[in-house]
């Protein structure tokens, strides 16, 4: 308990002395620099900035690292920490991953000095991260990623406030261009990405929103049309706006004679989910309602 008082005594000095003005919770200052100083000496903001850009990894510009409570190991970053203990060089039985919200200590990266997560070095008192979230316990120098805390998701999101908006019922944030139009899938990011298996809500992969409101790696989303594939995994409606495509089929359809002009089939329209009756065709049917051949016979 003592050792607890004195470190709570050490914090408050340091930014006493400092007279920096921390903000208690979340995405302090969304997009802006969070080491700001009030009535501060040149000298005290020379020490918030020591270091800037200078430490960190591929997934952090940070001035400290983190102890990860699992393993008691020390990383730059949680992310670190689950390629490391979560590949497949690691042995099956001790795989495990770090929520962001365990961590519990930091170590400075200019003094070393271990400390419960604050935005401030209780030692040296430099600024660890300009962007600093107490929630999601995550420190950042490169503030151009606009990052922000969603409290709707319950983590920090990039790419800036303003141009993003929680969806309740999708259960995650969009950009505000399908603030009106998405359609809205129950938990549409809480699931695994349909090709590569990654869980998407908190991947660091950019994810791509499909018209039928299901969510896909954007990457996934490029090889799957390199390899002629416009319909969604899940359930199957065009990913896009395939009314040329079947213009030029109709034209192909066009100039093949085709001998099964008498039988007659039921199709149900994937896109449209219209049931039509229709002749048969060695190649494609046409759904009568929303003029779609992505199709199938029933």
């Amino acid at each position: 308990m003592a050792a607890v008082q004195l470190e709570s005594v050490a914090a408050q000095h340091a930014k006493d002395k400092l007279n920096v003005e921390i903000f208690p919770q979340g995405p302090l200052v969304d997009g802006k620099d969070t080491s700001r100083v009030k009535g501060s000496s040149p000298d005290d903001y020379e020490r918030l900035e020591k270091g800037l850009m200078q430490y960190g990894c591929a997934h952090y510009r940070r001035r400290c690292r983190i102890r990860a409570p699992c393993c008691n190991e020390v990383f730059d970053c949680r992310h670190c920490h689950n390629e490391s203990k979560n590949s497949i060089k690691t042995d099956v039985i001790r795989r495990h991953e770090l929520s962001r919200h365990e961590v519990q200590q930091v170590i400075c990266s200019l003094c070393g000095t271990e400390q419960e997560v604050g935005q401030i070095c209780i030692s040296c008192g430099v600024c660890m991260g300009k962007y600093f979230c107490e929630v999601c316990k995550l420190f950042d120098d490169d503030i151009s990623k606009q990052q922000y805390h969603c409290h709707g998701c319950g983590i920090c999101r990039i790419g800036g406030r303003e141009n993003f908006f929680h969806c309740s019922k999708c259960g995650c944030c969009y950009s505000t261009v399908l603030k009106n139009s998405h359609a809205c899938v129950e938990g549409a990011m809480h699931h695994d990405c349909p090709i590569c298996f990654e869980y998407l809500f908190d991947s660091t992969n950019g994810v791509s929103v499909l018209p039928c409101g299901h969510t896909i790696h954007e990457n996934c989303l490029k090889e799957m049309e390199e390899h002629c594939q416009f319909v969604c995994p899940l359930c199957s409606k065009s990913v896009c706006d395939m009314s040329k495509a079947w213009e030029r089929l109709d034209m192909e359809l066009a100039r093949l004679s085709d001998s099964w002009d008498d039988k007659m089939v039921r199709i149900l329209c994937n896109d449209c989910g219209a049931i039509s009756e229709v002749h048969f065709n060695l190649i494609a049917h046409k759904c009568l309602s929303c003029k779609s051949y992505n199709t199938r016979q029933i």
